[in-house]
C-alpha cells in the first residue's frame, strides 16, 4: 500500500492514534507520505507531529498562534498556515486519504474540502454527518469521495454490511460511560473530571462528556442513519459495558453479524487506512476466555435522556439534528468550564431546541438545502444554548 495522507486534528486522541498506526506501518516498509496536519491550539503537539510525520503543510486553527507555530516548526521544512482558511487548505491538498478528526462542527469545512476533490475520507468527526448529513452524503456522491467510518461502531457496521438490501436492523453498542450505575442524584453533583474518566476508552474531553450523557451514542445513531441509509426505528442501541462487540447487523434470515475487537481506536483507523486491504498492527488480541462473559442491558432513557433527544431530532429533520449538535457543544463547553452541572447539559439542549421552535421556528421547519443554511441553524442553536447556559450560571 502506498497512500499519501493528511490528518485533520492531529493532536486529539484519534489523531495521536493515527500517528501511531502510520509509524508502525512505515516500520513495516509501507510508503505513507504525509501531506498535511492540523491542530486547534496545541502548538507543542503540532510540532511533535511534524517532527514524527514530516508533512508538507501544517495548520493551526487559532490565527493568533501563527507566529508561535512558525517558530516551533522552524527548521522542519514545513509550510505553516493559521485560521479557518488554513484548515480548509489542509483538507484541499492532494492527499489520497484524509483523516477527519477535528472535534465538533469546526471539522465540517475542512472535511468538505477533501470531499470536493474526491478523496478517501476517514470520518472520525461525527458532526459532519450530524450537522449536514444529507448535504454531506450528496456532496460525497457528486464528487466521487469515499467515506470510510472510523468511529468504532460505524466501522464495525461497515465491515460486516455485506448485503445492505437484506438488513432488518442495526444495533449500536454503548459502554454506558462512567455513570452507567449512578443515580440521577449522584450525577447531579458529578465533576468534569469524573465525567471524563471513561471506563474503557481514552478520548478527548468533549467526546468523553458526550459518552457520559449518552449524547455520543445519540449522535452516532444520527450518523448511522445518514451514513447507511436506515431510519431511526431500524437502529437499536444496547449498553455493552465490556466494549468488545462494537456493533451488530441483523439480516432477514435471522443471522446477526458482529465485529469484535479490543477497545483500541488503532483497529478501525488501520482498517480505514488500509481499506480495502487489511494491515497488521500490534494491538492487543481478543481473548474470549479471559473476558469470561459479555453482558448487555437496555439504555435507561430516564437517567440518560440524550439518546431520546437525538431520536426525536432525527425523526424531525436535518435542521433539528444540526441544532441538537450545536446546542450540545455549547452545553458541554459550559459544563467543562464549571458553569453548569452535569444534568444541565441535556436540559440546556432541550431548552435550546424548544427556544428555536418558538422564536425561530422557520429555521427548524425543513432540512437545510445549502451549507449556508446549515451554518445559520448551527449559529442560532449556539446563541440559544449560550443564553440558557448563562441563565443557569447566574441562577
Amino acid at each position: 500500500m502506498s497512500r499519501s495522507v493528511s490528518i485533520l486534528g492531529v493532536t486529539g486522541s484519534v489523531g495521536q492514534s493515527t500517528i501511531q498506526v502510520i509509524e508502525e506501518l512505515r516500520a513495516q516498509g509501507r510508503d505513507i507520505p504525509v501531506e498535511a496536519v492540523t491542530a486547534a491550539t496545541r502548538v507543542d503537539l503540532l510540532a511533535e507531529a511534524c517532527r514524527r510525520l514530516k508533512p508538507k503543510f501544517a495548520a493551526i486553527a487559532d490565527p493568533t498562534l501563527l507566529a508561535q507555530a512558525r517558530e516551533a516548526l522552524s527548521g522542519l521544512d514545513v509550510a505553516v498556515g493559521a485560521g479557518p482558511s488554513a484548515l480548509e487548505e489542509a483538507g484541499a491538498r492532494q492527499a489520497d486519504w484524509v483523516m477527519s478528526a477535528i472535534v465538533g462542527a469546526a471539522g465540517l469545512a475542512p472535511t468538505m474540502a477533501a470531499v470536493r476533490r474526491g478523496a478517501l475520507v476517514a470520518l472520525a468527526n461525527k458532526e459532519c454527518l450530524v450537522c449536514a448529513g444529507p448535504l454531506f452524503i450528496d456532496a460525497a456522491q457528486a464528487h466521487g469521495a469515499t467515506l470510510l467510518p472510523v468511529d468504532s461502531e460505524h466501522n464495525a457496521i461497515f465491515q460486516v454490511l455485506t448485503h445492505p438490501d437484506r438488513v432488518e436492523r442495526l444495533t449500536l453498542t454503548a459502554s454506558g460511560g462512567p455513570f452507567r450505575t449512578w443515580t440521577r442524584e449522584q450525577m447531579a453533583s458529578a465533576s468534569p473530571a469524573q465525567a471524563c474518566a471513561h471506563p474503557m476508552w481514552s478520548m478527548g474531553r468533549k467526546i468523553s462528556v458526550d459518552s457520559a450523557t449518552l449524547m455520543n451514542k445519540g449522535l452516532e445513531l444520527i450518523e448511522a442513519s445518514y451514513l447507511f441509509g436506515f431510519p431511526s426505528e431500524s437502529i437499536d442501541v444496547i449498553v455493552h459495558p465490556q466494549s468488545t462487540i462494537h456493533s451488530l447487523v441483523h439480516y432477514v434470515d435471522g443471522s446477526v453479524l458482529a465485529q469484535m475487537a479490543t477497545p483500541d481506536m488503532r483497529i478501525p483507523i488501520a482498517y480505514a487506512l488500509a481499506w480495502p486491504d487489511r494491515a497488521a498492527v500490534s494491538t492487543a488480541r481478543l481473548e474470549l476466555a479471559k473476558l469470561a462473559q459479555l453482558t448487555f442491558e437496555a439504555p435507561d432513557d430516564a437517567r440518560f435522556p440524550a439518546l431520546k433527544q437525538a431520536r426525536l431530532a432525527l425523526s424531525r429533520n436535518a435542521a433539528a439534528t444540526t441544532a441538537l449538535s450545536a446546542a450540545n457543544e455549547i452545553a458541554v463547553e459550559a459544563f467543562l468550564a464549571g458553569r453548569m452541572g452535569f444534568l444541565d447539559i441535556c436540559r440546556t439542549v432541550e431548552d435550546a431546541l424548544a427556544h428555536l421552535e418558538g422564536a425561530e421556528a422557520g429555521l427548524l421547519a425543513k432540512s437545510p438545502s445549502s451549507f449556508a443554511e446549515v451554518e445559520a441553524v448551527d449559529q442560532a442553536a449556539r446563541r440559544a444554548a449560550r443564553l440558557i447556559a448563562g441563565n443557569l450560571a447566574a441562577a
